[in-house]
């Protein structure tokens, strides 16, 4: 299978010069999503933008042909240590066994709404 590229149509994809996701084979390699859109969620609701962010990459699992369940690594990127707790308890509710790995940091963020960032790895074996 020939690599392919999955756009979300976010104007920074084309800015600077990225996918939403890269599909290569059985792997979907999927780019820091952020789960704040300016009048579409609360700048200051963790839960809300973690919610957001999974949105987002359950939209490109499926452009990709996967789901959710296929996702085998996730990296979270926090900009407040009390959000960790907020974001993981929804991240624990949508994930099952078997339950991806999951890197958590706290950074900062070029823009001071948004809250949680989330990248993922999937692969997706039929």
């Amino acid at each position: 299978m020939a690599r392919k590229s999955i756009y979300s149509g976010s104007p920074f994809e084309k800015i600077a010069g990225y996918s939403r996701a890269v599909v290569d084979g059985e792997w979907v390699f999927i780019s820091g999503t952020a789960g704040y859109v300016a009048g579409e969620t609360d700048p200051d609701d963790a839960m809300a933008q973690t919610e957001k962010a999974i949105a987002i990459i359950a939209s490109v699992m499926e452009q990709a042909g996967g789901t959710l369940a296929d996702i085998v690594s996730v990296r979270v990127f926090a900009a407040r240590r009390e959000d960790i707790l907020p974001i993981s308890k929804v991240l624990g509710q949508i994930f099952d066994d078997p339950r991806p790995t999951n890197t958590t940091v706290t950074c900062g963020f070029v823009n001071d709404e948004i809250k949680v960032e989330i990248e993922a790895v999937a692969r997706i074996v039929r």
